[in-house]
């Protein structure tokens, strides 16, 4: 018997810019802790019911070293519930959502908790600490690239501008308010 994985609930964090605003000393696990919680009511499931709690994070260190944990036990979901942390930088959240089909369809799970979050403001500070090894920088010297230079590359490479970029969000805003709309014209 086969099995399908399905999203029944969304939630998210807000968006800030880094190193200002209200949020900006606001812990990643405090910050996924109020969408993992929203998330799991609009599901209308209990915390304990959830067999697994994965966030992503592309910097997994200070307080988001163990963001899938402690996010989930700050969100008020039992000790017994688990929690993994992804990291595959930009898509650390993208992943954490194909390795939760995954536990549902192979590993026969039945509610996964699963998603991405970071705080940069609290990460990417003096104190980061991502060293490069000098014999893989050797063989390949982009290796520790940047994600702000990463983008840098992929804009001259293929002609994307940041008025392109402005364009495909608010597109995609659109089309999840409209989802999201859509949802809930749905509902009993």
């Amino acid at each position: 018997m086969t099995r399908d994985a399905v999203i029944v609930s969304t939630a998210r964090t807000p968006i800030a810019r880094a190193w200002r605003g209200a949020l900006n000393h606001t812990p990643a696990p405090t910050l996924a802790a109020h969408a993992l919680a929203a998330a799991v009511e609009r599901a209308a499931v209990e915390p304990g019911e959830v067999d697994d709690c994965l966030l992503g994070c592309s910097l997994p260190q200070g307080t988001q070293h163990t963001v899938g944990r402690t996010a989930a036990l700050r969100a008020g979901f039992p000790v017994e519930v688990p929690g993994m942390t992804l990291e595959r930088q930009c898509s650390s959240g993208l992943m954490t959502i194909a390795t939760a089909a995954k536990q549902i369809i192979v590993d026969r799970m039945d509610i996964i908790v699963a998603g991405g979050v970071e705080s940069i403001s609290l990460a990417q500070t003096p104190a980061l600490r991502i060293e490069p090894d000098a014999s893989v920088s050797a063989i390949h010297p982009d290796v520790n690239m940047s994600m702000i230079e990463t983008a840098e590359v992929v804009s001259a490479r293929y002609g994307i501008t940041r008025e392109l970029c402005d364009i495909y969000a608010l597109s995609s805003q659109r089309r999840t308010a409209a989802a999201q709309a859509a949802i809930l014209d749905r509902r009993p």
